[in-house]
């Protein structure tokens, strides 16, 4: 006899795949009883990527949404205790779907990245002025340890398409604006709004490397690249690069704590 822990996978497996074999001893009752539940299923699936992602819905059309949806929910079963996490992973789908219109994927990870900020919590950014003040006695090796915390579930990619244009353009019909080089898309929260901005690509690498620990003095090497034997010119533009980004980074108000425990 198999043990319940089998029989829910059994039941799980027929619930994502129709194919899948029923859990033993079930009949034509249960069959029919199953169908309805798995379209129950499925639907709920489907209404809450409909509301997770809004506007890549009304980007693609309901039709080829609904395709892409329903692709995700079979492939990628949410496994955590809410539904609302059915829609991890939804810009992995797009990319895989619509390979030929990067752009969706683009968007899907945007509405992600935001839904995930709106329940963040709460921080109070670090303005310009603060830090100027906490700075102001910085040696050479407090500024090359110099360690930066920012906002929590603050998400940040490089784009190849002007988001803000389909962000503004939606629900009207939006077109998909190649940008003439590739953008960091910077998703964070103003106060308890989340938002987004398009900065230069470079911000995508250096956000990256902070969030994993990096130093202000690593991030100027990150910035100079694979360069070997970098010359001083060098190094003082990419000193002058960092020093540009943390004022932006400051400006948006990314960044929350120096030297983080």
């Amino acid at each position: 006899m198999s043990t319940l822990a089998e029989r829910q996978e059994a039941f799980l497996e027929h619930v994502l795949d129709e194919n899948a074999p029923a859990p033993t001893g079930w009949g034509n009752r249960h069959a029919e009883g199953m169908a309805v539940y798995r379209g129950n299923y499925r639907s709920a699936l489907m209404g809450a990527l409909s509301e997770t992602y809004e506007r890549t819905a009304l980007y693609l059309g309901g039709q080829t949404f609904a395709r892409a949806a329903i692709n995700h929910a079979i492939a990628h079963p949410p496994r955590g205790w809410t539904i609302d996490a059915a829609g991890a992973g939804f810009d992995q789908t797009c990319a895989e779907m619509f390979n030929d219109n990067p752009e969706v994927a683009e968007l899907a990870w945007l509405e992600w990245a935001m839904l995930e900020l709106a329940t963040a919590p709460d921080c109070a950014p670090l303005s310009t002025q603060d830090f100027a003040r906490i700075s102001a006695d910085f040696g050479e090796d407090d500024w090359a340890n110099l360690r930066f915390g920012f906002q929590p579930r603050l998400a940040v990619r490089l784009v190849s398409h002007n988001l803000e244009a389909i962000w503004r353009a939606l629900p009207e019909k939006a077109e998909a604006i190649t940008l003439d080089t590739p953008q960091a898309c910077i998703a964070s929260r103003e106060g308890e709004k989340p938002t987004f901005v398009l900065v230069e690509a470079d911000h995508a690498p250096a956000i990256a490397a902070m969030h994993q620990g990096a130093s202000y003095g690593e991030l100027i090497a990150v910035l100079l690249g694979e360069e070997d034997n970098p010359t001083p010119e060098a190094i003082h533009t990419a000193a002058m690069r960092a020093g540009s980004m943390l004022g932006e980074w400051l400006t948006h108000g990314l960044i929350t704590a120096i030297n983080p425990s």
